[in-house]
């Protein structure tokens, strides 16, 4: 009964699902990408996240025309494309075909498609896409949020997109159990003062001390409410976020937490122009880390900078939650292709910096939005 008042009011609230619209959620499951069995809570709460999909499935189908069910073998990491299977439920059967026929789809999945190539791949959808998905849940524990996939989706064919990585059922009597009202306007104010910004400063206590130009970055709302065509957004909402201008970061970044656990010891990340060139510290973390940023260059770039919104998160060991806690910032790592920046890498990781100041400047006027963790009082 639970599962079912919660899923009612995604698809209703958040989503706002008409009758005739088309329905795509999906999940993933431990795969090829393990190299170890999953851990047996994991495995309990995928079999919740499956049966909360299903009773969503079941939901949607009574309340419009056709609601679509698909598990895949995870990806092993965020960012990574979806498998050829999910794009065929999504795009159509034909898109894809025509999308092999010239050579595109391998190059799409693998991230390392050109910017003419990508050209070539909107007119394919525009021209084969006879009636794409106009709904997409996506439960999946890694994150398409910073793929092609979700991007043609939103602004090619207008679909609107609840991204839901590594979501856990408990968080549907916290984060998702506020007023999406409430929570709107403040990210909306948030947004407005980030939107007066041409550079942007950030300390916190433990020694994090960064800055960097945000001129002419467009600043992305996530407050939850889904019902626009192309909305994107994650549930549980409430953020506000933006690119940074690449190159022209520079500071130290202090971590304390890894998207899932604490760390052991706090690792020190030195960013110079835009990039982050050395990591210190003693925690395991730092070679899991290191090892993505040896991958690809790019994996280094700081791409994003987002403040939470959401009076009802708290958790701060899953990223999902910790990073919508009202008061806090994160910063991510790799790519920014779908929300403004120009770094496209098969990578997006987000850390969470607790207790933050930040600071905001345009010409001479400079302005404190957050002072340690708390919103300034017009916010």
């Amino acid at each position: 009964m639970f599962f079912t008042r919660a899923a009612t009011s995604i698809l209703k609230t958040n989503l706002g699902i008409k009758r005739g619209e088309k329905v795509l959620i999906f999940t993933d499951k431990p795969g090829k990408t393990t190299v170890t069995s999953p851990p047996k809570d994991d495995l309990f709460q995928r079999e919740k996240i499956k049966e909360f999909c299903l009773i969503l499935r079941d939901l949607a189908g009574s309340l419009t025309k056709e609601a679509i069910f698909y598990e895949y073998a995870e990806t092993g990491m965020h960012g990574i494309e979806p498998p050829e299977g999910l794009w065929e439920r999504a795009f159509g059967e034909r898109v894809v075909s025509e999308l092999k026929r010239n050579r595109l789809l391998a190059r799409l999945l693998k991230k390392k498609i050109k910017p003419e190539e990508l050209r070539l791949v909107e007119k394919i959808i525009k021209a084969y896409a006879k009636r794409p998905v106009n709904v997409v849940i996506a439960l999946s524990k890694y994150s398409t949020s910073h793929t092609n996939f979700r991007d043609l989706l939103t602004r090619l064919c207008r679909a609107r997109y609840a991204s839901m990585p590594l979501f856990e059922i408990s968080m549907l009597e916290g984060p998702m159990n506020v007023d999406w009202k409430v929570l709107k306007k403040r990210t909306e104010l948030i947004a407005s003062a980030l939107n007066r910004a041409e550079t942007i400063t950030i300390t916190t206590p433990n020694g994090t001390e960064i800055s960097f130009s945000v001129k002419g970055r467009k600043v992305f709302k996530d407050s939850g409410i889904l019902t626009r065509p192309g909305a994107f957004g994650n549930l549980p909402a409430g953020e506000v976020f933006l690119a940074p201008l690449e190159g022209t970061a520079n500071g130290t970044l202090i971590l304390e937490w890894a998207p899932t656990r604490p760390l052991s010891y706090p690792l020190k990340l030195y960013v110079r122009d835009g990039y982050v060139k050395d990591i210190e510290g003693d925690d395991p973390f730092k070679e899991d880390l290191l090892r993505k940023l040896r991958e690809n260059p790019l994996n280094a770039n700081i791409a994003e900078f987002g403040i939470g919104t959401n009076e009802g998160a708290r958790r701060p060991d899953n990223i999902l939650e910790s990073e919508k806690i009202l008061g806090t910032i994160h910063i991510a790592l790799g790519d920014n292709s779908s929300f403004g920046g120009k770094v496209r890498t098969p990578f997006h990781q987000d850390f969470v910096f607790f207790r933050p100041t930040v600071k905001v400047k345009r010409g001479n006027k400079e302005e404190t939005i957050i002072s340690d963790g708390k919103l300034k009082s017009h916010l």
